[in-house]
């Protein structure tokens, strides 16, 4: 009998790649997780029993398996959800996405997400390693580390991880705000594809702009915020949030929005990296 989890994460990718492909994305991109769900689905054996043999760096070996994809598939396994096609179908729900982390409830969740605007398990991971999590209220040396330790478990990273000396690379806040730019200007002109999210959209409209984007060796989605927040402070249309990888498997999310307060008041910045946005707008006042 052929194994129900190898059919189930077969199916999710397979999705992943039809949506993206509607959507626009890198034909590679989508080759890819196509060509991973035909190597899933042809597999003898079951890949959970795989994982829990040989752990993560198994996966890897299977052909047609990249790091990102492995990812997917480990926190598939691990949790029962694939968080990258719940972003992709904008239907997540980010605070029960962190609720399920040990020692993260409902008020730990919210506070995340008013405070660094992220709602992605990657993301999250970067702000852990980056210092940003510790702006967070409630969110202590301790439990930070406990957070790292569960998101190391759960997104599959065979490699060392990051000391607190080191950084993550992440794409210059220039750049996220040129995306920005870009995503607005052609979401007001109607020169994007528009995707159905799940989220607080009971007509089921085609209402959310998708921008696919490949620029100085990373790749981006940007749309606009489908989050409880955006919805109740009318903010949807302000709030852009642009998810990040490259090809050295580094990933994450940001969210840029209209500042409301301090010097860079009416500006866009890019939350949870204020500090190099004023540092841009600085050098870029001075050039003029």
């Amino acid at each position: 009998m052929a194994n129900e989890t190898n059919k189930e994460i077969t199916s999710k990718l397979r999705e992943i790649a039809s949506l993206l492909d509607e959507q626009k994305a890198n034909p590679f991109r989508v080759n890819a997780y196509l060509s991973a769900a035909k190597t899933i689905d042809k597999m003898a054996g079951p890949v959970e029993d795989l994982l829990r043999r040989e752990g993560f760096p198994a996966l890897l070996e299977i052909p047609g398996i990249g790091e990102g994809i492995a990812r997917s598939i480990n926190e598939f396994i691990l949790t029962g959800r694939m968080s990258r096609l719940e972003s992709l179908q904008a239907g997540h729900d980010p605070i029960a996405l962190f609720e399920q982390i040990p020692g993260i409830g409902p008020r730990s969740a919210h506070r995340i997400i008013e405070t660094l605007h992220i709602g992605t398990l990657e993301a999250l991971e970067l702000a852990a390693h980056n210092g940003r999590l510790k702006q967070v209220p409630g969110f202590s040396t301790k439990k930070i580390a406990l957070v790292q330790t569960w998101l190391a478990h759960i997104l599959g990273y065979p490699r060392a991880r990051p000391t607190p000396q080191q950084t993550i690379a992440e794409p210059p806040v220039d750049l996220l705000l040129k995306l920005d730019e870009l995503y607005r200007k052609k979401a007001v002109a109607g020169e994007l594809p528009t995707i159905t999210p799940k989220r607080f959209n009971p007509g089921g409209e085609s209402w959310l702009p998708i921008l696919h984007a490949s620029r100085q060796g990373w790749h981006f989605t940007v749309l606009y915020s489908n989050t409880a927040r955006a919805h109740e402070l009318d903010r949807v249309k302000d709030w852009v949030v642009i998810f990040f990888y490259d090809d050295h498997h580094h990933e994450g999310q940001h969210t840029v929005v209209t500042e409301t307060r301090g010097a860079a008041t009416g500006r866009r910045v890019v939350r949870g990296r204020e500090q190099e946005c004023s540092e841009y707008f600085s050098a870029h006042e001075l050039k003029s």
